[in-house]
């Protein structure tokens, strides 16, 4: 039984402090998850599950943020939700869960994405006290060393050779990008109006630009005194939201909808905890073996910009045609909430792909612990 998708869309990402700060996270979860459905032309009373990626599980976030968004949408009681911790591939993740559900037969119609809102929830709240994520086995395995993202980004600049011109090249052509395709109405085909208490809140607010080389000089490299990284080259703090979904061929006809995609190939890979961001790279040979096709088959790429170095790495090892990686912008210029970035990945590159006729996209990123997933999607 074969796992199509009929449907993506997220919310425009809003900056820190901004435009979705007066949104509680449910909530904006509920306003996706029905634009969802009413783009698909369905009841929402026929999806089965709601598979939902959230990182900073604390606060507004707890208690299953999954099923608190199908009840903050109005849906029935009777549609369940999950929620999904992968750091930042949580809900890419989620779309790998809801395409095996459904290829195993257990479910016809499941929604997957996710949501993070790091402005009402900040990055590290839902760690307290005392209490860090890593026992004294960890420790003691790793030299007594707490594994920090932007020391692992500096590690691969220093490790590739990335010069901090580099990866400021990199990052203002993210915001040049984005500004193109913001201003050709590419995002504003599968962006959802959200309701906010100052207004309608349905453009991304993370471009800046003419942002230029120059402009990042001046910027400071917090993780090292000599390093590269800033906050100009790596992905902004943000909230936002983005849904997909998925149904069984079968489904898809009984419901008439039309099918845009499949998931081709799904891996995982796993890497080094504390340089942490290099994962995408193996995931990416992985899902490559396992498909059948080469990176040239690949038609666009989608690889997170957590920090400039990390695509950039990828880059280098891949062997990728740098036109093809991340045509619209990435992280850097749009923004990165954790929990919704894969799902956020994933209905830009999917509409992408439909509007430039690309039969192969691959999405990957990285994520804590040394993880990525690496994705491949086929057109229909």
């Amino acid at each position: 039984m074969g796992a199509v998708i009929v449907e993506a869309v997220r919310s425009a990402v809003g900056k820190r402090n901004g435009g979705l700060a007066g949104v509680h996270p449910a909530d904006l979860s509920g306003t996706v998850l029905n634009a969802l459905v009413e783009r698909a032309g369905i009841d929402p009373g026929i999806v089965e599950d709601v598979i939902w990626g959230c990182v900073t599980q604390a606060g507004e976030q707890t208690g299953d943020i999954a099923r608190t968004a199908v009840l903050s949408a109005g849906w029935p009681e009777t549609v369940t939700g999950v929620t999904i911790d992968r750091q930042c591939g949580s809900s890419q993740q989620a779309l790998s869960f809801a395409v095996a559900v459904v290829e195993s037969g257990y479910h016809d119609v499941v929604v997957a994405g996710g949501v993070e809102s790091m402005t009402r929830q900040p990055m590290g709240s839902s760690i307290t006290g005392e209490g860090i994520p890593y026992g004294q086995d960890f420790l003691g395995r790793y030299d007594g060393t707490l594994p920090n993202q932007g020391v692992g980004a500096e590690m691969i600049a220093e490790r590739w050779g990335l010069s901090r011109t580099q990866l400021d090249e990199f990052a203002v052509a993210s915001h040049e990008k984005a500004a193109a395709a913001q201003d050709a109405g590419f995002f504003a085909g599968h962006i959802v109006p959200v309701t906010t208490p100052d207004g309608v809140f349905d453009t991304d607010q993370g471009i800046r630009r003419g942002s230029t080389v120059e402009g990042l000089a001046g910027l400071k490299t917090p993780f090292k005194s000599d390093g590269v990284i800033h906050a100009g080259n790596a992905s902004q703090i943000s909230d936002g939201s983005a849904a997909i979904l998925v149904m069984s061929e079968e489904a898809a006809a009984r419901y008439g909808c039309t099918p845009i995609a499949r998931v081709h190939t799904a891996t995982l890979a796993g890497d080094d905890p504390v340089i942490m961001l290099t994962a995408p790279i193996p995931a990416t040979a992985k899902a490559l073996e396992r498909s059948g096709l080469t990176v040239d088959d690949i038609g666009v790429f989608e690889v997170n910009e957590a920090f400039a170095s990390v695509p950039m790495a990828w880059l280098a090892e891949t062997g990728a045609d740098p036109a093809k990686l991340n045509p619209n912008g990435g992280a850097i210029a749009l923004g990165h909430p954790l929990g919704g970035s894969g799902a956020r990945i994933f209905a830009d590159l999917v509409h992408h792909m439909k509007n430039q006729g690309i039969k192969y996209g691959l999405q990957t990123m990285c994520e804590g612990g040394g993880q990525a997933n690496a994705t491949i999607i086929e057109l229909l």
